[in-house]
């Protein structure tokens, strides 16, 4: 029968020490992953609500499919779209 690694009881502390510090370093970076998707996620929400507020008053009332492409786009595509909001004649020419 298989050995449940997870139910393992290392005998040696060496062993549990080295166990128990590879967990803790995984964990570790496991969060720190974590924290910088969400980071990512966070500011490129900011950004969205920005470019939101910057359409809505130039050119009125977005519709869902502006929304979509704008919730849908990576940071680097909403601050190209915010820099054309100052030159832009219609939302189009911000969101091509």
């Amino acid at each position: 029968e298989a050995m449940d690694p997870q139910k393992y009881e290392y005998q040696s502390e060496f062993a549990k020490r080295y166990v128990a510090q590879g967990v803790a370093e995984g964990e570790a970076r496991g969060e720190a992953r974590g924290e910088a998707r969400g980071e990512a996620r966070g500011e490129a929400r900011g950004r969205a609500a920005v470019l939101v507020k910057l359409l809505t008053l130039k050119f009125g009332a977005l519709d869902a499919a502006a929304r979509q492409r704008i919730d849908a786009a990576s940071i680097d595509e909403l601050d190209v779209f915010t820099e054309r909001v100052l030159i832009a004649a219609s939302l189009d020419d911000v969101l091509r």
